[in-house]
């Protein structure tokens, strides 16, 4: 893909000096121009650090700018000091998506949930490797997800609750959710995972919508199946595509957030994909990710400054 202007989008908890001075000379060796450089996060150079990290955006020109050499020169970098760095086509669809879609395990939670239930039944070590496996992509999701759901036939049903209850939410995710619905958006989880816990977080946080795989349960007891049909990789993709017709949105004005193997294709689908806190295969697939920051950074990477989540109604952009 080439281009003549980008967003390049700079986050981490610190930004020293240091690094900027490298980002510059990236921008240089690849003759683009900085049109205007912004501290959505405000003042990066102050001596305590924002809590929610800092951010510096800069808008960039050249002629014919080559986005895949300088994503992976960026990402180098990025990588060497831990810290984001995003480039996005500078497009009016940046600040106009209306649909952002989910995955929930290691995205919206910091736990894998079947990886919970395994430890519970005393099958853990088992289903955890089969979960990392899957997740990297080694395994086929839908093959490994009924070898671990197997190992899980006959857990109490209580067990369900106990480990809802005690959910623990990614960094950054109910400010994240605040700032969405004021925003106009709409919210929807698409996990892989099970919709006993979706429902949970969507009562506590005010999902609109959860698409999961539904339990099998009889006399109390886990039966080690899911009602059909499983949300693989592909049904995820499938749904932000039915989400967003059904809503009258464009899939330019669609975002996708996950971190695993199976989400690529729901990322690959959006008109933003984020991959967060992500396995490698995933960040070096997903066109933006998110790594040092907690899920809040997705404002950043969306355009909104401090301020204009600061603004009281009406002022958004002033």
């Amino acid at each position: 893909m080439t281009c003549d202007t980008l967003i390049l989008t700079l986050f981490a908890p610190r930004l020293p000096s240091s690094v900027l001075a490298e980002v510059d000379a990236l921008i240089a060796a690849h003759d683009l121009t900085v049109t205007l450089s912004e501290w959505l996060s405000g003042d990066g150079s102050a001596e305590d650090p924002p809590p929610h990290g800092v951010c510096l955006e800069y808008r960039l020109r050249g002629e014919a700018i080559d986005y895949l050499l300088l994503r992976e020169k960026a990402l180098e970098l990025g990588v060497m000091h831990g810290v984001d760095i995003a480039l996005q086509e500078d497009s009016i669809w940046r600040r106009h998506r209306r649909l952002i879609c989910f995955d929930m395990d290691s995205t919206l939670i910091q736990a894998e949930v079947i990886d919970e239930l395994a430890r519970r039944h005393g099958v853990y070590d088992e289903v955890a490797a089969v979960t990392e496996r899957a997740m990297r992509g080694e395994l086929d999701f839908k093959q490994s997800f009924r070898e671990r759901m197997a190992k899980l036939k006959g857990l109490d049903e209580s067990v369900l609750a106990e480990i809802a209850e005690n959910l623990p939410l990614m960094d950054g995710l109910e400010r994240l959710m605040t700032q969405l619905k004021r925003l106009g958006y709409r919210t929807a989880i698409l996990s892989g995972g099970f919709s006993y816990f979706a429902r949970h977080l969507q009562a506590r946080l005010g999902f609109d919508e959860i698409h999961a795989n539904e339990l099998l349960i009889e006399d109390g007891k886990i039966t080690g199946e899911v009602r059909e049909p499983i949300v693989d990789a592909e049904r995820k993709a499938a749904l932000l595509r039915e989400i967003a017709e059904r809503e009258g949105l464009t899939l330019q004005q669609t975002i996708a957030v996950g971190d695993g193997a199976n989400d690529l294709k729901m990322l690959a689908s959006a008109g933003l994909g984020i991959a967060f806190r992500a396995k490698p295969l995933v960040k070096s697939q997903a066109r933006q990710s998110i790594s040092t920051l907690g899920l809040d950074a997705v404002l950043y990477l969306i355009g909104y400054r401090q301020a204009d989540l600061e603004a009281g109604p009406g002022e958004l952009g002033k």
